[in-house]
């Protein structure tokens, strides 16, 4: 992990796009901004993993799903014959 050392309405730069700047800093809580371009998604911690496990359930969900149309069709197919 790096660690940087920066004040207020200072910056740090993430590759070419991302750009963080510090805009507050109250007692032990520090107010971040972030420039980045709208194909990258910025969320915090939180917010992401509960995303990533939304996801993971999701296709959970389709997988179970694309199960009971299987057995559908097969039964519709053994029907026609």
């Amino acid at each position: 992990m790096l660690v940087l050392a920066r004040k207020r309405d200072q910056s740090i730069m993430i590759g070419d796009d991302v750009e963080i700047v510090i805009v507050d800093i109250y007692g032990d809580q520090v107010k971040l901004g972030v420039n980045a371009p709208r194909h990258i998604a910025v969320h915090r911690r939180e917010v992401y993993e509960e995303v990533q496990k939304e996801n993971i359930r999701a296709a959970e969900a389709k997988t179970k799903e694309i199960g009971k149309l299987d057995l559908l069709l097969k039964k519709k197919l053994n029907k026609k014959k």
